[in-house]
């Protein structure tokens, strides 16, 4: 067992207890999120690293209101 902690950037995104180490280009959803697995750095032999890059998420963009119907004042 060792504890693995994801970083987005260097923001501790989450810190795991795990049996199994993430490899390289492993596709992997946390928080919801899907992200890819960039590196991985072994601290000591109990605590690795791991670097994620996350998928953007596009929010989509409100439709522009038609104000040509409303009665200006």
């Amino acid at each position: 067992m060792v504890v693995v902690h994801f970083f987005d950037h260097k923001t501790v995104v989450l810190s795991q207890l795990r049996e199994n180490i993430p490899v390289i280009d492993e596709n992997i959803k946390i928080k919801g999120r899907k992200g890819k697995v960039l590196n991985v750095k072994e601290v000591d032999d109990k605590e690795i690293h791991v670097q994620v890059l996350f998928d953007q998420v596009l929010k989509s963009q409100p439709i522009a209101k038609d104000n040509s119907k409303k009665k200006k004042r």
